[in-house]
């Protein structure tokens, strides 16, 4: 998680520059700084090299050899970076030199690297390091002969690497600075950031958090927003929710009403929804429904005869049994039912029990003939409630029955009409629910 985390790829980017920058830097440094020696070494051997022969040129000029070699012996022991140095003359032939040996040899200029070259020096870099020097010796503007000396770069070698040293020191020093710095930089940034994304997950799950402001900049301004901003929404939140079980209050009522009205229009089924939906939301919860499920439940039982609206008086008021076009015409109100309520998109959820509240566990109830669990639960728990609160109410062509009789004809219609483990609960939550009820009374 760290490693996809904002600081985490904040500090690589910024590190990343860092060392780059660094690196760059340093590399320019140590260039400039071999310049600076190199081109220090060059200058000095120049120097050396037209000193030297501006002292020779009146020995070379008379002849006199100790002259010469005077020269070469006071230049080499006041320079220790000279390794060698030859007074010649024009054919190039060594008249004195600091290696006795090398005395009447004659030299020439050794290939290399150009580094100087003017009308009084060349400066050659030869192979393996070593700078050569050459500078005519003249007099009264007649060439006399040439100071050739050998400079060893050991000097420069040695303050290169020195250099080299404190370069990386810096560099160290520099990166671990970079990386405290960045540490402090990340923290500074993403810790108000992070705060904030805790502030979201708190809101999000509907807790209400004051997030810590923890600087005066942007990233404090919008923290201050943020806690002002969740405490309206929690504000309006919690306005919405009262509004909202207002609502559902005024809604739920209005359904009562609603059912109220529908079984009014029969006085003899008065009160029948509201009763239907007190036992289905009993063997609900015998079930284990979960309470929005037992709340849609009952909104369902309310509105499960909503279709009879449609059905004609003297079919839903007739005092004996009805004829088969009436019958038709009675059974028609689960799919009028339907269609009242499709008009609703919030309804469409109540729409299976109430089609299908009037299907039978064989398959041979209506509107679709369904069968065992492809009926709806809901649909199978108002048909027993609906069963049992019919049968035991009395109706203008018969009386009622009671409240034994209609449970053994719910156990006798189990298997066909009705769901056997729903039936078998009903009775187990009714026997339960009324005390004395004796059970064998149902044999």
């Amino acid at each position: 998680m760290i490693f996809r985390g904002i600081r985490f790829k904040f500090s690589l980017v910024i590190l990343f520059l860092l060392v780059v920058t660094t690196l760059s830097f340093s590399v320019l440094t140590l260039k400039a700084v071999e310049q600076y020696f190199t081109g220090a070494v060059v200058s000095k051997a120049e120097a050396i090299s037209r000193s030297a022969a501006a002292s020779a040129a009146y020995s070379l000029l008379s002849g006199d050899m100790l002259g010469m070699d005077s020269v070469v012996s006071r230049v080499k022991a006041s320079h220790l970076n000279v390794d060698c140095i030859a007074i010649l003359d024009n054919s190039m032939k060594a008249l004195a030199h600091s290696d006795l040996k090398k005395r009447g040899h004659t030299f020439s200029p050794g290939p290399g690297r150009l580094m100087s070259l003017d009308r009084y020096c060349s400066v050659v870099e030869q192979k393996g390091g070593m700078l050569e020097a050459l500078a005519p010796i003249s007099f009264f503007g007649k060439q006399m002969g040439y100071v050739m000396l050998e400079v060893n770069r050991s000097l420069l070698q040695r303050a290169r690497e020195s250099a080299r040293a404190s370069v990386f020191q810096g560099l160290v020093v520099a990166i671990m600075l970079g990386i405290a710095g960045v540490f402090l930089l990340t923290t500074t940034i993403t810790r108000p950031i992070k705060e904030l994304s805790a502030g979201v997950q708190e809101l999000k799950a509907g807790r209400k958090r004051h997030l810590r402001v923890y600087s005066k900049d942007e990233l404090g301004q919008l923290t201050r927003n943020f806690n002002e901003m969740s405490a309206l929404i929690v504000e309006q939140k919690d306005r919405l929710a009262r509004y909202a079980g207002e609502l559902e209050e005024a809604y739920v009522s209005t359904l009562r009403v609603l059912a109220a009205a529908i079984d009014a229009r029969d006085p003899y089924t008065l009160g029948h929804s509201a009763r239907v939906a007190q036992l289905s939301v009993k063997l609900g919860e015998a079930i284990g429904l979960p309470k929005k499920e037992l709340e849609d439940l009952e909104i369902a039982c309310l509105f499960h005869d909503v279709g009879k609206i449609k059905t004609p008086d003297y079919v839903l008021l007739k005092a004996g049994p009805l004829s088969a076009p009436e019958f038709k015409e009675m059974a028609s109100h689960t799919e009028d039912g339907t269609n009242i309520l499709s008009k609703a998109p919030s309804l469409a959820k109540y729409i299976p029990a109430v089609r299908h509240h009037h299907e039978w566990y064989n398959g041979k109830g209506y509107p679709d003939g369904l069968s065992g669990d492809r009926i709806p639960l809901h649909a199978s728990i108002i048909t027993i409630a609906d069963s049992f609160d019919a049968m035991t109410s009395t109706r203008p062509y018969r009386s009622s029955r009671s409240e034994a009789e209609a449970l053994k004809e719910l156990l006798r219609c189990s298997g066909t009409q009705f769901n056997p483990r729903l039936v078998e609960l009903f009775v187990k939550v009714y026997r339960n629910e009324h005390e004395g009820f004796i059970l064998s009374e149902l044999i």
